[in-house]
This record gives structure tokens, C-alpha cells and sequence, in this order.
């Protein structure tokens, strides 16, 4: 599976559309225009379950400006801001 991943493009979770889905890749929480620090956002990511080789599915958009999204991680769905959502490189 992780050979499949591999040959996919990497591209931040923010940029996804409904129905992605795909495994996360790394962290890249700099200049996300978040308004935390990018140290605060990587903790807070990782905290919900953002972590490396997560399997992660786009849910839901909201209906103004398509944020927040809603995303299953693993088996938990949450909800966050596709500002912070930059952070998150899959493939």
C-alpha cells in the first residue's frame, strides 16, 4: 500500500475536495495562515490524530467558502479549519 502512496502527488489536506480520500504524509504546519504558531498547530494536529500514515477521508465541506471540512481520521471524524487543514500533506 505504501508503494501505491508513494506515486501519488502529495498535496495539503486544505486543498482536498468531498471525497478525498487518501494517507497522510507529513506535517508542514509554516506559513499556513493559521493563527497559531506553527509549534502550537503541529501539537494541537497531532493531538487529533493527524499523524503520519493515517488514513484520512474528506467528509463534508461547510457551505460558505467550504470551511470548515469535516474529516474522518482513522475511525473519528473531526472537524477543522482548512487554514490549519494546509498543514496536512497527504498522498
Amino acid at each position: 500500500m505504501t508503494e501505491q502512496n508513494d506515486a501519488r502527488p502529495q498535496l495539503p489536506l486544505g486543498l482536498a475536495k468531498r471525497g478525498y480520500s487518501g494517507v497522510i504524509h507529513h506535517l508542514s504546519p509554516a506559513d499556513t495562515g493559521s493563527a497559531l504558531p506553527a509549534l502550537e498547530l503541529e501539537s494541537r494536529l497531532i493531538e487529533l490524530g493527524f499523524v503520519e500514515g493515517a488514513r484520512v477521508e474528506v467528509l463534508h465541506e461547510g457551505i460558505v467558502g467550504r470551511d470548515p471540512i469535516a474529516v474522518r481520521v482513522e475511525n473519528v471524524t473531526i472537524a477543522v479549519r482548512r487554514r490549519e487543514a494546509m498543514a496536512i500533506i497527504v498522498t
